[in-house]
């Protein structure tokens, strides 16, 4: 049984190193700061290019990395948002950074700031991931999958304090 376990504990870091979401989870409606986190290269090349692919109800820009550039790509919105009254009928559906490059033995985080849908939901990103050799896309819906999408849970928003 120990063995096992040891042998479990020692897999963890690998089952978890694709890349990732933080957090996991955001209140509906809010600005939050997401983190993709990158544990490692395509098949031990390094890492070149990150391409996050934004879901639906979701709008975002990215935070400035030293070392690499970014590209954004702009698109129809499949249902216009409202934001600070205005009706947004386009916006930012693709973020790629592109540099490194990120060697495989080591890790790292890109980040963007999202204004989340009011709609509770998991949202699903989309993920490519470009390497000096090679590529994959982090884009199965299926968490059991070798190459899950990285997920965020919006939860609905916390309801305001009743005053009397």
């Amino acid at each position: 049984m120990k063995t096992f376990l040891f042998a479990a504990l020692c897999a963890a870091p690998l089952a978890h190193a694709h890349i990732t979401i933080a957090p996991a989870s955001a209140p509906a409606g809010a600005y939050q700061t997401i983190v993709f986190k990158v544990g490692h290269g395509c098949d031990g090349s390094a890492t070149t290019g990150i391409t996050v692919l934004l879901p639906d109800g979701v709008t975002a820009k990215p935070m400035p990395k030293p070392g690499w550039t970014i590209n954004l790509v702009e698109g129809k919105l499949a249902t216009p948002l409202q934001i600070h009254g205005k009706t947004i009928t386009s916006a930012v559906r693709e973020i790629a950074w592109r540099g490194g490059p990120l060697p495989d033995a080591y890790y790292d985080e890109f980040t963007l700031q999202a204004k989340l849908p009011d709609l509770p939901a998991r949202y699903v990103f989309k993920v490519g991931q470009q390497c000096e050799k090679g590529r994959t896309d982090w884009s199965d819906v299926d968490p059991a999958s070798k190459t899950p999408a990285p997920v965020l849970e919006v939860m609905p928003a916390a309801m305001p304090p009743h005053h009397h």
